[in-house]
């Protein structure tokens, strides 16, 4: 394993979360947890022996944005807002990923992933909707599941 550097993902796509109106931005991020599925059906590709492992992985990125877009309604009249941003921050997710072997690039997903837990409990954490709340915490559940079932695949590579 390289010195591998793990980015900020909060940090790194803030300009173009920041480019979302407020109340819409937690839908934002559910747009990023699609891309993020993306990925994981991308690296099923790549490592078939352990499809299975990551495609769970890529189901649980669809429910947590199938979970945030049930409990933030959408005012349409911020869709392009909304959306403007998304193929660049996408692009600068996907870019993290450059260059690394795909080992690598799954533990800087396991970490993102937890990154994406703590944004989840950030959210929580501004709302006294339980609802929003119960749900923010199911997504930070999946989240650290994702997690944990990358570092056990890692692990497995790494004997």
């Amino acid at each position: 394993m390289t010195d591998l550097q793990i980015p900020n993902f909060g940090a790194l796509l803030a300009p173009y979360i920041g480019a979302v109106p407020a109340e819409a931005m937690p839908r934002f991020l559910a747009l990023l947890e699609r891309g993020a599925a993306e990925r994981y059906r991308g690296w099923a590709e790549m490592l078939p022996e352990h499809a299975d492992a990551l495609l769970t992985c890529s189901s649980a990125e669809d429910e947590i944005a199938d979970r945030v877009e049930a409990v933030f309604a959408l005012d349409e009249s911020l869709r392009d807002a909304l959306e403007a941003p998304l193929p660049e921050a996408k692009r600068t997710y996907y870019d993290v990923f450059t260059g690394m072997d795909v080992w690598d690039q799954l533990r800087v997903q396991a970490n993102a992933e937890r990154q994406g837990a703590q944004a989840w409990r950030n959210i929580a954490s501004r709302t006294s909707d339980q609802r929003v709340i119960a749900e923010m915490a199911t997504c930070s559940a999946l989240e650290e599941a994702s997690a944990d079932r990358l570092d056990a695949l890692i692990a497995t590579h790494a004997h």
